[in-house]
């Protein structure tokens, strides 16, 4: 077997201009991973040295930086004369480029969530003062391969034309980025913010809509003609079951005019997970996509000291449902390793029949069990007083949780204990 430093090659996964990539093992780590392995013929060759060792050192740069569920995680990096190759993780379903044309489109709702999940995964950077500057559909990939790749994960990857705000020294690289998804103030050369990645993700989007780019040309001198001064039409003239809600969040994000583009990730988002509410998108009623799930638990005081990164840990271990009015979600004397969030709809907190409290959106319940080192009973039975949406965590989900997520959760537990302790106090005292 081939082996590249302490890397076993398994089988190559693509081949281009410039580089290999392969399926390898790494034994220390017990993980498969890709390596980009770099044709050394580039790096000797005088035009392209420069821009190629630039490109190269800046994503090897990101090693262990970039630590998000929707980013692609580099582990290691070799750049020297004899070898240069970037050391990542191996996700195994393909790339956004096969559901790029007309007879292998996404169902919307699909496609929505996707770009939902790349707004926040790019926001993440964002924060950490990187602009990706090469969004794209060979850029994102799915973690599902075959049958399930529709329904895969995704991951951003390939941060190498990246943007560092922390580098001051570093300039721009001319001819960067595939002409069809930049933004104009890219092909003119212009100074770039994470605006120029909301543009190119709205193309991304346009494409997933349509089966096609925006902007069809001959060459790239008439396809950057039409960038900076042609508006597309917009996705529902390729496709009448795209809704207005979806066209107008195409148009701003492809906006020419930064001032009229989305101005924060936030926004793109917004709208995002507002399409998820339209009629039109849900394709089953009691469906919970994963963007309606983050943006709930986001607006849920709860989670208010959560980042986005732990949000999306508990999207995966959680579990949702819609309930109807009279099911008993806790019963009084059962044991329960598992606790609540009510997230829409009333729930009744009863005791032989009397009214303990309801329980409005926002709030927890059953968190005693989780708590207690020991098996414990439930005190009270719990009762849907209206159809309601419930986020159910079992014990086991969170004892597996990260040590971050883990203890977010135990803080946001003794706000929660303080609370009712106070309201308990006021209520003793009245009487």
């Amino acid at each position: 077997m081939q082996r590249l430093g302490k890397y076993e090659l398994i089988r190559k996964l693509g081949e281009g201009s410039t580089a290999t990539v392969w399926l390898a093992r790494d034994s220390f780590a017990e993980r498969d991973v890709a390596i980009k392995l770099i044709d050394q013929k580039v790096l000797r060759d005088e035009a392209q040295s420069r821009i190629y060792r630039r490109l190269l050192k800046n994503e090897a740069s990101l090693a262990g930086k970039l630590i998000h569920p929707h980013i692609v995680q580099i582990f290691d990096a070799v750049v020297s004369e004899e070898q240069s190759y970037i050391v990542m993780e191996y996700v195994g379903g393909g790339t956004l480029d096969q559901f790029c044309s007309p007879d292998n489109l996404l169902p919307l709702d699909r496609l929505v969530e996707i770009i939902f999940k790349c707004t926040r995964a790019l926001d993440y950077a964002f924060r950490l003062g990187i602009t990706h500057r090469d969004i794209k559909p060979a850029n994102i990939l799915i973690t599902e391969s075959g049958a399930d790749a529709s329904r895969g994960d995704i991951k951003i990857s390939d941060f190498g034309a990246a943007i560092q705000a922390t580098n001051q020294t570093q300039t721009q690289v001319s001819g960067v980025g595939s002409p069809a998804y930049m933004s104009p103030q890219q092909v003119r050369e212009s100074e770039l913010d994470h605006r120029t990645d909301i543009y190119s993700l709205g193309v991304v989007m346009y494409q997933l809509l349509t089966g096609r780019l925006p902007f069809q040309a001959a060459n790239n001198f008439a396809m950057v003609y039409q960038i900076c001064h042609v508006d597309p039409p917009p996705p529902s003239s390729f496709r009448r079951e795209v809704p207005a809600s979806l066209d107008a969040i195409v148009a701003r994000a492809m906006h020419k005019d930064l001032d009229a583009r989305y101005s924060t990730w936030e926004a793109f988002s917004h709208d995002l997970a507002q399409a998820f509410r339209n009629s039109h998108l849900a394709t089953r009623k009691q469906a919970f996509p994963d963007a309606e799930k983050f943006e709930t638990l986001r607006r849920l005081p709860f989670f208010a000291e959560f980042s986005d990164v732990e949000i999306w840990e508990v999207v995966r271990f959680a579990r949702w449902d819609v309930v109807a009015p009279g099911t008993i979600i806790m019963r009084d004397g059962e044991t329960g390793d598992s606790f609540c969030f009510l997230t829409d709809g009333e729930l009744r907190v009863a005791k032989k029949g009397r009214t303990l409290s309801i329980l409005e959106p926002g709030d927890c319940v059953g968190e005693m069990a989780v708590i207690g080192r020991t098996d414990h009973q439930r005190g009270a039975d719990v009762i849907a007083q209206t159809t309601a949406k419930v986020v159910t965590i079992s014990g086991d989900g969170l004892r597996c949780a990260s040590d971050t997520c883990r203890m977010n959760f135990y803080q946001a537990f003794l706000e929660v204990l303080a609370g009712r302790l106070s309201q308990a106090n006021i209520r003793l005292s009245a009487k």
